[in-house]
């Protein structure tokens, strides 16, 4: 069973919007190591913290903090992937395998949407978790159960739409069902203490406020 905040050490600090909820912050404040994506170090100086490591093609970082944090900064200026990507890889290389991703949403939604989008792709290779000032996203390759609470906000995005999901302890349950368009799995509510989605082979994103 996922529970609703994994206690993942290792922060990516992306470039959207710095974090305002007290439950993303803390995951700052407790982080052991924190990695930004290029100008996210920015915010993070501004919040009080600073970077253990920068990562990206570091075109949205100014020459004084490339020069200051010059001994930890990662330098990646492949065009065919974006920074939060490349921070991942970096993690990864170093065998972080544990991930909570932060400012990832945000400002452009196309950003958005894309950052969501990848959270399948890294899930092959590590644990992850993305946290917004709402709630928590997490990617599903798998039949999973999650810790939940009655009352609480779920949503279920498909981005492999023959994938068949089938849904237990969910006020509006699926059953053998494809979820062909992103809105049709949004907006559901846990019945209970956890909830199951079941799944043919696939790749899901699942939603659940805090």
């Amino acid at each position: 069973m996922i529970p609703l905040l994994q206690n993942f050490k290792t922060v990516l600090l992306a470039d959207g919007s710095f974090p305002e909820h007290a439950i993303p912050l803390s995951f700052l404040q407790k982080a052991e190591r924190i990695i930004c994506c290029d100008g996210a170090a920015e915010n993070l100086l501004q919040y009080g913290l600073e970077p253990d490591y920068i990562v990206g093609d570091l075109d949205s970082l100014s020459d004084t903090l490339k020069k200051r944090f010059s001994p930890t900064l990662f330098h990646n200026p492949d065009q065919e992937t974006n920074d939060l990507t490349k921070s991942v890889a970096f993690c990864s290389d170093r065998q972080w395998n544990e991930v909570t991703i932060l400012g990832a949403s945000g400002k452009r939604e196309d950003h958005t949407l894309g950052n969501l989008s990848l959270l399948t792709d890294y899930a092959e290779k590590i644990k992850v978790q993305l946290l917004t000032d709402y709630g928590v996203f997490v990617p599903q390759l798998e039949s999973t159960s999650y810790e939940s609470y009655p009352g609480q906000q779920i949503s279920i995005f498909s981005l492999t739409p023959a994938t068949v999901l089938t849904t237990h302890r969910l006020l509006y349950p699926l059953e053998k069902r494809r979820l062909s368009s992103w809105w049709q799995g949004t907006l559901n509510e846990a019945e209970a203490d956890f909830f199951t989605i079941e799944m043919t082979e696939g790749k899901l994103l699942v939603f659940r406020n805090y």
